[in-house]
Order: structure tokens, then C-alpha cells, then sequence
């Protein structure tokens, strides 16, 4: 019986030399680059995160709408409670909408708190430009 050749084993090409330029030695891997990368992002990460906690949710600031009255064409009378650190002041961001909910009127309030008084209720008449179904307190922050 005739013996039939063996198959070669297929191996990696062979190109001439000087026909396709030098092949590149493989790269040292350097794993401390990637894990340096990510600690700098998480340390601009923890810096972000902790300036816009300081500037939006100190919960020393909390406000909230009690109601909203005399609602005409041109403005809305908004009554809202605002918690403050014993004695202190704050600034708070106002705003009335519209049915279709746009905005109609935006201001800054300043309220400010008896020596020793934590809860404080005030009252303000915003300017609307237009007519509003809906009074709302955005945010307080420690006042300038």
C-alpha cells in the first residue's frame, strides 16, 4: 500500500528580508499607567462630587412650599418653611411656572432667622411674566 505524504504543519510566514521594513519588538506593558489614570480620575471625581455637595445639598438648607396664593396674570404670592443652623440666614432660589411649565419668574431670596430659631417661615411675592399654576422653592444656600 502507498504511504501518502504527510501534511506539513502550517507555520508562521517567512517574508523576504528588507521587503516589508523591521517588525517591531513587542511593547513592555507598563500596568502602572493604567492604575495611575484611574486613581486620578477618582481623586477629580471625589473633588467634583464633594464642590457640588458643598454648593447644592448642605442639608442645613432645606426649604419647602407650604402654598402658593393670590395667583394672577401678573404674579404668585409663595409661603415657604426654610430649616437654617440656629440664628442663621440664608439665600434661596425661587420660581413660578407656567401651565405649559415654562418658567415665568426666578428670584433670589434672602431669609434670615431669630438668634436661636432653626425653622423659619416667610413669604414672598414674585413678578411673573406671565400667568403661573405653580410656585416652587429651588434651593437654599448659606447667604452671602
Amino acid at each position: 500500500m502507498p504511504e501518502t505524504p504527510a501534511t506539513p504543519v502550517p507555520t508562521a510566514p517567512v517574508f523576504p528580508p528588507g521587503r516589508y521594513g523591521h517588525r517591531r519588538a513587542p511593547r513592555r506593558r507598563r500596568p502602572w499607567v493604567p492604575a495611575l489614570l484611574v486613581v486620578v480620575l477618582l481623586a477629580v471625581m471625589a473633588a467634583v462630587s464633594y464642590r457640588l455637595y458643598r454648593q447644592y445639598g448642605d442639608p442645613n438648607y432645606d426649604a419647602q412650599v407650604i402654598t402658593y396664593t393670590e395667583i394672577t396674570d401678573s404674579q404668585l404670592v409663595l409661603d415657604f418653611r426654610v430649616t437654617v443652623p440656629a440664628g442663621g440666614s440664608a439665600t434661596c432660589v425661587l420660581r413660578a411656572r407656567s401651565r405649559d411649565g415654562a418658567e415665568v419668574a426666578r428670584e433670589e431670596v434672602r431669609v434670615a432667622a431669630e438668634p436661636g430659631q432653626r425653622h423659619l417661615t416667610a413669604r414672598h411675592r414674585l413678578a411673573t411674566t406671565a400667568r403661573p399654576i405653580l410656585g416652587e422653592v429651588l434651593r437654599c444656600r448659606p447667604a452671602d
